[in-house]
């Protein structure tokens, strides 16, 4: 417990000066936390970063990760990000046939699907960043928030698991609590900042990014036990890798997008 307060107080540290700064230094750091996480993610198929494809998959993930104040970079070459990232397939495809399937069509749905699951949840926190720190904030404390009621909840009163197969600790009872802390949060921070237009708005996306952040946790988990890893890395000592601590993060924040946008 004791290296996992000291971890966390570390990375806080280094994590939130760059978070409140924002500008270029954040977007260079979001970089790298997603290069990271790309790398935990092809080491648990045995994919190795400083090869054809993990090379490949790396540079379809940095264009992915340009923000819309930088897209200009990329009319330079008259290619869209979507161009781009067709690009990339077709010659992620090519090289199964270059490696006579050693490199396989599978592993090409891999490297695609990680990039991707990557790409579009670090780009929204570079773009929720530059829009707006108190919507990441928001977002950031919201899933701090369930975590800790979860896991309190859980202890305490958890006696119906949620997922056993997946993660066998989670129960529907830590579930149920994170929520209700998540909601209990938003309207705090709904009276101090008053971040949305009212308390019902409030209310419907802390229930829905609880859940979702939940969610995006659980996927985590379930990849880790099909590739039958621990932890994806071991960055942050108590804490595992990168992907370990924003797995609520990618789904959280291109929900939030999408959510702003309907309501």
């Amino acid at each position: 417990m004791k290296q996992r307060i000291l971890t966390a107080v570390l990375a806080a540290a280094v994590f939130l000066p760059f978070v409140i700064y924002g500008k270029l230094p954040f977007t260079i750091f979001v970089y790298l936390l997603g290069s990271i996480g790309l790398y935990e993610l092809l080491k648990m198929k045995k994919i190795a970063l400083v090869s054809i494809p993990g090379l490949l998959s790396l540079l379809i993930l940095w264009v992915l990760l340009i923000p819309n104040s930088y897209i200009t970079v990329l009319d330079d070459v008259n290619f869209s990000k979507a161009e781009f990232a067709l690009l990339g397939l077709l010659l992620l495809l090519t090289y199964t046939v270059v490696t006579k399937n050693k490199f396989t069509f599978d592993d090409v749905g891999f490297v695609v699907i990680s990039v991707f699951y990557l790409g579009i949840g670090f780009y929204f926190f570079i773009e929720t960043r530059n829009l707006d720190l108190e919507h990441v904030f928001y977002a950031l404390f919201l899933i701090w928030v369930t975590d800790s009621g979860a896991y309190f909840v859980g202890r305490a009163m958890g006696k119906n698991k949620l997922w056993p197969e997946i993660s066998p600790n989670k129960t529907v009872e830590g579930a149920l609590g994170g929520v209700v802390f998540a909601v209990i949060f938003g309207w705090v921070y709904q009276y101090f900042t008053n971040v949305f237009d009212n308390y019902l708005i409030v209310t419907i996306m802390s229930i829905l990014l609880s859940i979702f952040g939940q969610i995006g946790d659980l996927v985590e988990s379930a990849f880790k036990r099909h590739y039958q890893v621990k932890d994806s890395g071991t960055i942050l000592p108590g804490h595992g890798g990168i992907l370990d601590r924003f797995d609520s993060l990618l789904f959280v924040l291109p929900l939030l997008h999408f959510l702003e946008i309907l309501i």
